[in-house]
């Protein structure tokens, strides 16, 4: 064998230096390469989580189609129990009438929940705006099987109003009051008897204690931080807010036009002569309303089974007895008027220094 056929033997035997298929890559190349396989996972992934979401959602919607079903009928089912037991009701009570002699019961009148009237669109109010509403006049927001046209029948009867639009004043106690300016505010010392005077007489009287709660409420926020976080400063404060929330009763009496003449006259007659800046003789009016003249019982008043001569005039509720003991709210909302008082005669001080209350 000659030298030429060994080396082509070799050759052939020898592996190729470069493979076709054998590729060097470089850095960018493989950063490229791997950052598509990132992405192609995560693409992959997002998708497989929004799957899940929206198979999610839909059992959700589902379950609440089925859940307001659920409730649908047991709603109906509740309200058919409830006519039932009503019919068997009345068929009691017709029997017992017919085997008593008496007369049968008279028709049922519709009730104006169940006559499908509708609610004047002028005289509706939004669920969310009545809700509100009842609470800031402290009042029960809903009751215990109460419906919309319910809610809004006890709100009207609770305001008072002719009509369902009567609007709430933006003051400390809010009121359906409409408020009168400061010229129109002072009140006279006859109470009128007429609807219309009684009305406008309950309007200047929210309308002063209105104001004398906003400038004490305003002279309070005022003073300095130092003032307002010392033990005498949140003192002051705790004072003004029990007395304007102990004034919420009086206003709602007058909201009502249910105060009595035997406190509304003593309460006109401190009004009339604080606002002539008259505080003595308006703390005299204030201590015949809370405290009254009537006799106190002193000493011995019963000796075995014989009376004292007068005695019964120590009883007597009469104008000369006090006010102030008949029940909790009204002595909590007369002492928030003395309250008024003490804060209003030094915001606006007496000519005459004889007429400083102690």
């Amino acid at each position: 064998m000659n030298l030429a056929s060994l080396i082509n033997k070799a050759k052939q035997k020898a592996p190729p230096t470069e493979s076709p298929d054998k590729k060097f890559l470089s850095r960018k190349e493989l950063e490229a390469q791997r950052q598509a396989t990132y992405y192609a996972e995560q693409e992959a992934a997002e998708k497989a989580r929004q799957n899940k979401l929206t198979r999610k959602r839909k059992a959700e919607e589902e379950e609440a189609a089925r859940e307001e079903e659920r409730r649908e009928k047991q709603r109906k089912f509740a309200e058919e129990s409830k006519r039932m037991r009503q019919e068997e009701t009345e068929e009691e009570e017709r029997r017992r009438r017919k085997r008593l002699g008496l007369p049968d019961l008279p028709p049922k009148k519709a009730d104006c929940e169940e006559d499908g009237t509708q609610i004047p669109e002028d005289e509706d109010i939004a669920e969310e705006e009545l809700l509100a509403k009842l609470r800031a006049l402290e009042e029960p927001v809903i009751l215990f099987g109460e419906t919309h046209k319910q809610r809004l029948k006890r709100y009207k009867k609770r305001i008072g109003a002719d009509s369902l639009k009567a609007t709430m004043t933006d003051g400390p106690i809010p009121t359906t009051l409409q408020l009168v300016p400061e010229k129109d505010m002072k009140v006279e010392l006859t109470v009128p008897k007429d609807k219309n005077g009684r009305e406008f007489l309950f309007r200047q009287l929210a309308s002063y204690f209105t104001m004398v709660l906003e400038e004490w409420e305003n002279t309070l926020s005022r003073r300095t931080i130092d003032v307002k976080n010392s033990y005498p400063g949140k003192q002051a404060y705790s004072a003004m807010v029990q007395a304007r929330e102990n004034l919420r009763p009086l206003f709602k009496k007058m909201e009502q036009y249910d105060l009595p003449d035997s406190i509304l006259e003593p309460v006109v007659e401190i009004v009339h002569a604080a606002q002539e800046r008259r505080y003595v003789d308006a703390n005299d009016g204030y201590l015949r309303l809370s405290i009254g003249k009537a006799a106190w019982p002193i000493g011995v008043t019963m000796v075995g089974i014989h009376e004292r001569s007068a005695r019964e005039k120590l009883h007597e509720s009469d104008k000369n007895a006090a006010h102030i003991m008949s029940d909790e709210l009204t002595r909590k909302y007369l002492q928030s008027i003395k309250r008024c008082l003490s804060f209003a005669q030094t915001r606006w001080p007496p000519t005459d220094q004889l007429q400083l209350m102690g």
